[in-house]
């Protein structure tokens, strides 16, 4: 698990949801947090650093605060809140079944 705060020349709300957008698309992200006061967006999870400081780079000036090892403790807090807050959110699939109704015609006997 790897945490990295990097700051980010963001000026609007836009660019914010842009910037998460763009780092919740790469593949081991546990987490995303972004400071709005001071511009930061903090990551955690089992990421390559360098690769989501390359892709935001690409859009903004970002400078990196740090990067080193999560903490275990916050893990496991933001896992919980992940469930807690998933629970009854998705509706409980219902099975549809579809029955035709035919009328009851009148035989003919053909004598």
């Amino acid at each position: 698990m790897k945490k990295l705060v990097v700051k980010l020349d963001l000026h609007d709300d836009r660019g914010r949801s842009k910037a998460m957008q763009v780092v919740s698309g790469f593949g081991g992200i546990g987490s995303l947090n972004m400071d709005t006061k001071d511009n930061k967006l903090t990551v955690s999870g089992d990421f390559d650093p360098i690769k989501v400081v390359n892709k935001l780079r690409k859009s903004w000036h970002t400078d990196i605060v740090s990067v080193g090892p999560a903490k275990e403790d916050d893990g496991k807090k933001n896992e919980d809140q992940v469930i807690k807050a998933n629970q009854g959110y998705y509706p409980t699939p219902h099975t549809y079944y579809y029955m035709p109704y035919y009328e009851e015609t009148q035989s003919c006997v053909i004598c």
